[in-house]
């Protein structure tokens, strides 16, 4: 019976434990939260509550309970570098060290990176620390994406036509930007459809897991600002209808390049998940993005598929030997969608605005799974935050019955909330599939 220690708090991590708990080795789970998420709480043996920057804090808390290995959820841990802080205590983790998480936390390490080793999919792009030259630059590209380099919770990306028009306008965004940041990356804009590959890596093997595409507009008929993503959905296949199946393996060939790359630039073995956020154009695969942890929501579409021991996937990764293990997922479709309160992604000033700090109410999912994200567990209920609160999931043999039991699902939470009705719908899909038609015939 391992110890097992996971961090985080949101429903991504909920669907972890959910996933560790079920293990044919009974493990005994030890969480570390910021926050009080009560699917998290109900599967583990003992919780503490926490700053992701205390690591002596975790640290400690890890020794206290004699933990075997850790389990890293969201990317702000990562980033403080709490894998290297534990591997001082002899504690292994699955999640990259520091300096290998900034395939995440820093936009320009990885577009540099895949320039540096001529690995595909890079766009146009130039990372400024100064306004010197951005003028110049702007003008070189058809479409423009601006990218502050950090961490900006999925939420940062700026791109002409949703959130500017013109080129003056985006050197005025750019110089906004280096205000608040060491710098900024500039980009061409691509066209086309894109999707989420999650894949699992010990260093050396990079395994892919199900295709997943993420929703990350706020409405319906993806109208409205960006979010942390309203919800996913995947299919029985594993695939995607509106991808050709040399698009995934263009997809998994950049990621395994990158682990490559990775360990030869730093010396350093890349332990974790690699997500990479791809998008597919009549030009080929391009890499959007990676993140150095599973998706929120994506994890909930692949987690509960999965078919294979997740702490033997976990103690691979760990030890190097994912080459040596055969990873499964049930062939069944799923339909992620997130509950949030109504005034989620809209300004302050808004009239839903203070339904972030509503009490509601969860009656009977039935069929569907319930994940918590960001919620607070009072003496008297549940309440809301400013951020999703609970991702209702629906898994079954085709895409229509899993949204069906996730609406079933949504309809039980109770209180000032909202969600997209229109994730896993056929009609939003053929927009998907005509769309890519239109682009590799131009």
């Amino acid at each position: 019976m391992p110890n097992i220690l996971l961090v985080g708090n949101g429903a991504r991590e909920h669907a972890m434990a959910e996933a560790i708990a079920r293990s044919g080795y009974s493990p005994i789970l030890f969480s570390f939260m910021k926050a009080n998420n009560p699917g998290i709480a109900s599967l583990s043996d003992i919780c503490k509550l926490g700053s992701y920057s205390d690591l002596s804090g975790i640290t400690d808390f890890a020794l206290d309970n004699k933990i075997d290995f850790a389990v890293i959820g969201p990317e702000d841990p990562l980033n403080n570098g709490i894998v290297d802080a534990l591997i001082q205590c002899g504690i292994p983790s699955v999640g990259p060290v520091k300096s290998l998480a900034r395939l995440e936390t820093s936009k320009s390490f990885t577009r540099n990176l895949v320039n540096k080793y001529h690995i595909p999919g890079n766009p146009k792009f130039k990372v400024f620390t100064t306004p010197d030259g951005l003028e110049a630059f702007l003008e070189q590209l058809d479409g423009i994406v601006l990218k502050p380099d950090g961490l900006t919770g999925g939420k940062g990306v700026l791109v002409q036509g949703d959130h500017f028009k013109s080129r003056d306008e985006a050197l005025k965004l750019c110089r906004q930007i280096l205000k608040e940041s060491s710098s900024v990356i500039v980009e061409e804009k691509f066209d086309g459809e894109e999707f989420s590959l999650q894949c699992l890596c010990d260093g050396k093997t990079v395994v892919g897991t199900p295709l997943v595409q993420d929703h990350k507009r706020r409405f319906d008929g993806d109208q409205g600002p960006n979010t942390g993503g309203m919800g996913s959905y995947s299919l029985p296949d594993h695939l995607m209808p509106f991808l050709k199946a040399s698009d995934v393996e263009e997809g998994l060939a950049i990621t395994r390049q990158v682990a490559a790359a990775l360990l030869k630039e730093t010396g350093r073995p890349y332990k974790g998940v690699m997500y990479g956020g791809f998008i597919a154009t009549k030009d080929g695969v391009k890499l959007l993005e990676y993140n150095a942890r599973f998706g929120d929501p994506e994890a909930m579409n692949i987690l509960p598929l999965l078919k294979t021991d997740f702490v033997d996937i976990c103690r691979h990764i760990i030890n190097g030997t994912l080459n040596t293990l055969k990873i499964e997922f049930d062939p069944k479709a799923t339909v992620c969608k997130y509950v949030v309160p109504k005034g989620y992604g809209l300004p302050a000033d808004h009239p839903d605005a203070a339904s972030s700090r509503a009490k509601i109410e969860v009656g009977n999912v039935r069929k569907a799974r319930l994940y918590y994200s960001s919620v607070d567990k009072k003496e008297d209920g549940l309440y809301l935050s400013s951020s999703r609160a609970i991702g209702i999931v629906g898994i079954a043999d085709n895409l229509d019955e899993a949204r069906i039991i996730a609406e079933e699902g949504v309809k039980a939470v109770k209180g000032p909330v909202a969600y997209r009705e229109d994730i896993g719908t056929q009609a939003l899909i053929q927009k998907r599939i005509d769309h890519m038609k239109k682009i590799r015939m131009s």
